[in-house]
């Protein structure tokens, strides 16, 4: 299975007010432990080794070459 890179959320925007307000009221270095949870967490749900490093070297690239892929 590749990487899919094109939009594909049900509901982005919720989705976007859900993780904003899981971080409420949460300092910067407090904000990074469920950040990385929730990484961890996709990660599992997704398994596929390939397909986790393709998303790391896209995230690494940065948003405009992600979106190119």
């Amino acid at each position: 299975m590749p990487l899919i890179t094109d939009a594909h959320l049900d509901a982005p925007d919720d989705f976007y007010e859900a993780l904003i307000a899981a971080h409420d009221g949460l300092t910067e270095p407090e904000s990074h432990a469920p950040n990385a949870l929730l990484v961890l967490l996709l990660a599992n749900h997704i398994g596929s080794l390939d397909v986790l490093r393709e998303a790391v070297a896209a995230a690494r690239a940065g948003p405009a070459k992600t979106a190119q892929a």
